[in-house]
């Protein structure tokens, strides 16, 4: 009999095939606490197990995990982390530091067909969609990261490699996963989830309630511009866009934040500010003004800070609730836009 993947199954789905081959259902329950509660990638470890239990365990299932193979430290704290799957591929996750808490920024995806040029991860091209154990391991492991170093996992953001509403089922099951009471436990509001505009995914998200944050990768609100950048405008252009954030709103009554990355001479100018909050009368949103990551063979520059501040203040005036980011881990390519397995 082929062995199939023991994480691929619901509790209850577990329980009978574990009383198929003479095991007790309630033995479901404490099984699934080593796999989504505590992580454990091997049958060994689930120590409130019989010696028999487990071995029939390794005889009907296997448990894979990606490996860590490579890590990389920035000097302000950031870490990378890389891990090769089971079939070869390479992905990425970052523990990102703030004061006495972190947060994991992970992956969807192996690789993202999106293309967009300010993007590393998109000159990588589309391998595949990641399970949803290959989403929550990163999580666990950026968690475990995080506790070595005695700080807490405070946050989780889907802004790793891939476009999560591309791999929608598998990225809503790793997020039951990671919130559920019979999981990680932690709170759908310390999570956010980041999408490049896919239009039925926001729609499918709102209809589907979901309570965690979602932030969009605006980056120009001028569609001409964004159809420059961001080749997915084309297929979703900014009014089309806007109906899918205004049904997400009005659904959810959660309020969305707008990812926009400052690039010189491209969408900096007073005139982009002015789009910009236009654009932004049509729903209560926050603006995250990102600072420019250099990426291989992408043509861009970083925003001067005049620019900027001209931008922010604009913005400001027309009380909109703006953030700078400050980029980490620029030294060790794990900021915004710079994932793209250069250590494999």
């Amino acid at each position: 009999m082929e062995k199939t993947n023991i994480r691929a199954y619901t509790q209850k789905e577990l329980a009978e095939i574990l009383v198929q081959h003479g095991e007790k259902a309630f033995r479901a329950k404490q099984i699934w606490q080593w796999l989504w509660q505590k992580g454990v990638t091997n049958f060994d470890d689930m120590r409130n197990l019989s010696k028999e239990t487990r071995e029939r365990l390794a005889s009907l299932f296997t448990l894979q995990t990606g490996t860590l193979t490579h890590r990389q430290e920035s000097s302000d704290g950031t870490t990378k982390l890389g891990f090769t799957l089971p079939d070869g591929n390479l992905i990425e996750a970052v523990l990102i530091p703030s004061r006495d808490k972190a947060t994991a920024c992970v992956s969807s995806q192996v690789g993202c067909k999106l293309k967009c040029s300010f993007c590393a991860t998109g000159g990588l091209g589309f391998t595949r969609n990641l399970l949803p154990e290959e989403i929550y391991d990163q999580v666990v492991a950026v968690k475990r990261l995080a506790e070595e170093r005695g700080t807490s996992l405070s946050n989780i953001v889907f802004m790793g490699m891939g476009e999560p509403l591309l791999n929608y089922d598998n990225v809503l099951q790793a997020i039951d996963r990671i919130t559920g009471n019979d999981g990680l436990g932690m709170s759908p509001s310390r999570l956010t989830l980041s999408t490049s505009g896919i239009v039925e995914g926001i729609r499918r998200l709102a209809d589907d309630n979901v309570r965690f944050n979602l932030a969009i990768s605006l980056h120009s609100a001028i569609n001409a511009t964004r159809d420059k950048i961001m080749p997915i405008n084309k297929a979703y252009p900014l009014p089309e866009l806007a109906e899918a954030i205004k049904y997400f709103v009005d659904k959810t009554g959660t309020r969305p934040t707008f990812e926009y990355l400052l690039l010189k001479g491209v969408n900096d100018s007073l005139e982009d500010a002015k789009a910009l909050a236009l654009f932004c009368r049509q729903f209560p949103v926050k603006i995250n003004i990102i600072e420019y990551n250099e990426v291989d063979n992408a043509p861009y520059r970083h925003s001067p800070d005049a620019n900027r501040d001209q931008f922010v203040r604009f913005l400001e005036s027309k009380n909109i609730v703006v953030n700078v980011r400050r980029s980490k881990g620029k030294d060790i390519d794990a900021a915004c836009g710079q994932l793209a397995n250069k250590n494999k």
